[in-house]
């Protein structure tokens, strides 16, 4: 469709298209750059707090609930890809963390209403991006599903505490654990780098899916040692969230989302 002057939304869309595509992102990022976005997400995270903590809290009760759905319906062969696929599909449950920091940046109210209802200026495009994130982590559940059955055939699942023991104690677990790592870390590479940027760009400009998720991998590969280190440190307070019993999630997720924004504005 042809934007004219009787269209203003779509003059406005096409503006901030044109405008982020030419947008002199910013390159080669120190690598303490991390660290002063974690730093700026802790101060978000404690300026108005009730809000990100509620939002953290529905979160890990969200998470808990899903994996005692797991193992009471009998999927619990689900369990390792379905918590990496986590990483793939959090940056578009933190929209609303987003919208918080964004509004303490303009001086603007903060409410737990205006972060669960999310109005990205990118409209609808947010909840396309998801749909797309949401298929990247089914399939790579669907991949893991593949992977066991080309190590160990069709036989069936022997149970969770079971496929510990066989994956840790014999060699073809152990294979299993390598190539399951490597194509694991394939899909959540890939999908970090469509979304790590390309989400807080959709909340905050009026733009199309796939030109976020572009920027958003050219940004990373940009900076990618900063954002490799960054991506190390979300898996390193993921694994704390595992060890707390996911109740770590209620503080770490909304940091996390916090700083996340700080990174996307550092990249402008």
């Amino acid at each position: 469709m042809i934007a004219n002057e009787h269209s203003p939304l779509l003059v406005s869309e096409v503006s901030d298209i044109e405008e982020t595509r030419n947008a002199k992102w910013k390159r080669n990022l120190s690598l303490d750059a991390p660290f002063r976005w974690l730093q700026l997400g802790w101060h978000d995270l404690w300026t108005v707090p009730v809000p990100s903590l509620i939002y953290g809290f529905v979160v890990c009760i969200a998470s808990i609930v899903f994996i005692a759905y797991m193992f009471y319906t009998g999927r619990d062969y689900f369990l390792f890809p379905a918590l990496a696929g986590f990483l793939i599909v959090g940056p578009i449950v933190a929209a609303g963390l987003y919208l918080k920091s964004r509004s303490l940046g303009r001086g603007e109210a903060v409410s737990l209403r205006s972060m669960i209802a999310v109005h990205p200026r990118a409209g609808a495009q947010v909840f396309f991006t998801g749909m797309l994130l949401v298929m990247l982590m089914l399939l790579w559940m669907r991949a893991a599903v593949l992977v066991y059955a080309l190590f160990f055939g069709i036989s069936p699942f022997p149970g969770f505490d079971h496929m510990v023991e066989m994956l840790i104690t014999t060699p073809t677990g152990w294979a299993m654990l390598i190539v399951g790592a490597v194509i694991g870390s394939l899909f959540a590479g890939f999908g970090f780098a469509i979304s790590v940027f390309s989400i807080p760009m959709l909340v905050d400009r009026r733009i199309d899916a796939f030109t976020a998720m572009g920027v958003s991998t050219a940004m990373v590969w940009n900076n990618l040692g900063p954002t490799l280190l960054w991506g190390a440190v979300v898996l390193a307070l993921f694994i704390a969230c595992l060890a707390s019993g996911l109740l770590g999630l209620i503080i770490i997720f909304p940091w996390l989302g916090h700083a996340t924004w700080h990174a996307y504005q550092e990249m402008r």
